[in-house]
């Protein structure tokens, strides 16, 4: 595996600062920025003994489902058992798609006794991120977010540069020796590319040369139907819906579709009218039990989506994003009564056509 540096002695036994649990989660983060990538996997792999049952645990996406998967393979060989759980529930056709063509053995964590596990590892996430998550002290944390605090673990590797945890699972698995399934290769792929939305946001060298690695490992048949399963056939009505309330106006496309049983379908319904030519904004909501829920979409040259959330809807209710894509949620107890009421695409147009700028 190499040499081991910045150790030190702690009675009587070299130990890697990633693994010293005097040193913090910053510290231990900040240490295992400094090792080579066989390092990093020694100092991971020492966490375990023959006998250890693992808990693998994510906030499930597919960056978080592939990472967990390379987990179970890194630890196949060495750990009596490994599980990966998950807290919440999996809504997107595209996840759910994903760990059945895969075959991603996954549960919920509520069906897991704690008792029964020696090792916990958590994957693209830190516990402050879901409550679920910060009920349990964890042996290892690998992510890419930015550290959070107030928790702790003998070995964190977070890398706040790289777009996609799936990038350090690869780079765990080729120090290792391990040539990936297509299973595997298809998933870390897609976790890639996901996370990085096909490197339109912040992504480094080492995703770069992973995704040129997994490519060549992939089911290219697999990945399309992952990719493209993203609608229900329930789920079709309200594309009929968004049609039959579309209103077109200045290169803009407003459509209020009422009430849909995952917000999901709104994002999804969208993101297809930004494929029509000559469309400069869509925005598109819903009622979503007790919320108001609106998409925003364009190109984002000399357009604000996020900006124009905010101002729309971020007096009653929470708003916000990116340029090219935002969303606002609003409690409808925040709004007036006749407004829920009559909601439909005019009064979604009148609105939000104040702050449009362009």
């Amino acid at each position: 595996m190499g040499t081991v540096k910045n150790t030190k002695a702690r009675n009587g036994k070299v130990v890697h600062p990633a693994l010293d649990p005097s040193v913090s989660a910053a510290g231990s983060a900040k240490a295992s920025r400094r090792l080579s990538n066989r390092e990093r996997l020694k100092a991971f792999l020492d966490l375990f003994k023959r006998e250890d049952r693992v808990l693998v645990l994510i906030v499930a996406d597919p960056d978080a489902l592939a990472s967990a998967l390379a987990v179970r393979r890194l630890l196949a060989r060495r750990v009596e058992e490994v599980t990966i759980a998950h807290p919440n529930e999996i809504k997107r056709v595209n996840n759910l798609a994903m760990v059945e063509l895969l075959k991603i053995p996954i549960q919920r964590l509520r069906t897991f006794k704690k008792d029964d596990y020696t090792k916990f590892v958590l994957v693209d996430s830190q516990p402050s991120h879901h409550p679920d998550l910060e009920r349990i002290s964890y042996d290892a944390v690998i992510d890419h977010h930015p550290l959070t605090k107030g928790w702790d673990a003998p070995f964190v590797d977070i890398r706040e540069d790289y777009g996609a945890v799936s990038t350090q699972m690869t780079e765990y698995l080729r120090a290792a020796g391990i040539k990936p399934s297509v299973a595997l290769a298809t998933a870390l792929f897609y976790g890639i590319k996901t996370d990085t939305h096909n490197f339109a946001k912040k992504a480094s060298y080492g995703d770069v040369l992973s995704f040129q690695y997994l490519f060549k490992r992939i089911n290219q048949n697999l990945l399309r139907k992952i990719e493209t399963s993203d609608i229900r056939r329930s789920e079709l009505k309200f594309f009929r819906a968004a049609f039959e309330q579309m209103i077109i106006s200045k290169k803009r496309i407003y459509t209020h579709v009422g009430k849909v049983a995952n917000p999901d379908i709104l994002v999804v319904v969208a993101d297809f009218f930004t494929h029509i030519h000559d469309i400069g904004w869509v925005i598109v909501s819903g009622f979503y039990g007790e919320r108001l829920v609106v998409i925003f979409r364009c190109d984002g040259y000399k357009k604000n989506a996020g900006r124009l959330a905010v101002k729309s809807f971020g007096k009653v209710g929470s708003a916000g994003g990116h340029r090219q894509s935002a969303r606002a949620e609003v409690p409808l107890q925040n709004l007036d009564p006749a407004l829920v009421e009559n909601f439909s695409s005019q009064v979604l147009q009148r609105l939000t056509v104040k702050h449009i700028s362009s």
